[in-house]
């Protein structure tokens, strides 16, 4: 969620990412901050490559969770949830990473420890993650293996 939080602000926008408003944030920044704006030996020409890389990086991620590249993965998105069994799955913090046995990897965002165990300790790992992670946390894909 900080990750979210964090890109959002960057970005400038409040609630929902809407891809028309993100592009042109996207576009302005890059203008400002683009590395060949800054001369050799200039003391920002380091801080232009960084925050570039950041407002990449940003704009992919918020991309990808975006209402729009949601509704339009959604299809192929049901078809892992309910068709493929969960291979692998890690948690850091707030994330959860699932890996899927057709090779997708989707992020689950604001899952919290306490959830996280009860998946681990669950009997039934896809029933769970059906009812408990997949209806109720912001995701995105994060990559596909093959």
């Amino acid at each position: 969620m900080k990750r979210i939080n964090e890109y959002k602000k960057l970005f400038g926008v409040e609630k929902e990412v809407e891809l028309k408003s993100l592009k042109k944030s996207y576009r302005n920044l890059v203008k400002e901050w683009h590395p060949d704006k800054f001369l050799n030996g200039d003391p920002l020409q380091e801080e232009a490559e960084v925050q570039s890389r950041r407002i990449i990086d940003g704009y992919h991620f918020l991309v990808s969770i975006a209402p729009e590249t949601k509704e339009s993965n959604l299809g192929v998105y049901t078809k892992t949830i309910t068709n493929s069994d969960i291979e692998d799955y890690k948690h850091k913090g707030l994330l959860l990473e699932i890996t899927f046995l057709d090779g997708s990897t989707y992020e689950y965002f604001g899952v919290t420890k306490q959830i996280y165990i009860k998946m681990v300790n669950s009997n039934k790992l896809n029933r769970f993650a059906k009812r408990s992670i997949y209806p109720n946390y912001m995701y995105r894909k994060s990559k596909r293996t093959n």
